[in-house]
């Protein structure tokens, strides 16, 4: 799981600082890596190589879409829906960290590394190695 804090001004002019959550399990990234023609992680690195930004931005937007949600209090299940993405959508929170993760290499292979399932070690399984910002 990969928690991001992040401080925005919402559109009431209040300051707020909030905890968001991403995660994938490993039957997602299993399916995102089986459904993709050579793999998901080479299709990034084919992405990458080509500095097809316009690709990667499509794929930064499926990622936080496919990962957002909401744990539960027990910590059971880690919910998704449609509902769910578009209630993060719809703040400045989802637009700061969009614009991080297109403009931030760092930020970027941080956030893919973190929502990647963890390996039995738990140590992250990366996804994608380093990714390249789309400046």
């Amino acid at each position: 799981m990969y928690i991001k804090t992040i401080n925005y001004t919402d559109y009431n002019g209040n300051a707020r600082t909030e905890d968001h959550y991403f995660n994938l399990t490993e039957a997602e990234a299993l399916e995102m890596e089986m459904s993709t023609n050579g793999g998901f992680s080479e299709r990034i690195k084919r992405i990458i190589a080509a500095q097809d930004t316009a690709t990667l931005i499509t794929i930064f937007k499926d990622l936080i879409k496919k990962s957002y949600g909401r744990k539960s209090l027990d910590g059971r299940k880690f919910e998704k829906s449609e509902e769910i993405f578009n209630e993060f959508k719809d703040t400045e929170a989802y637009s700061i960290l969009f614009m991080e993760l297109a403009t931030d290499t760092k930020a970027a292979t941080e956030f893919v590394n973190g929502i990647a399932p963890k390996k039995k070690s738990d140590a992250p399984a990366p996804v994608a190695g380093n990714v390249v910002p789309m400046n």
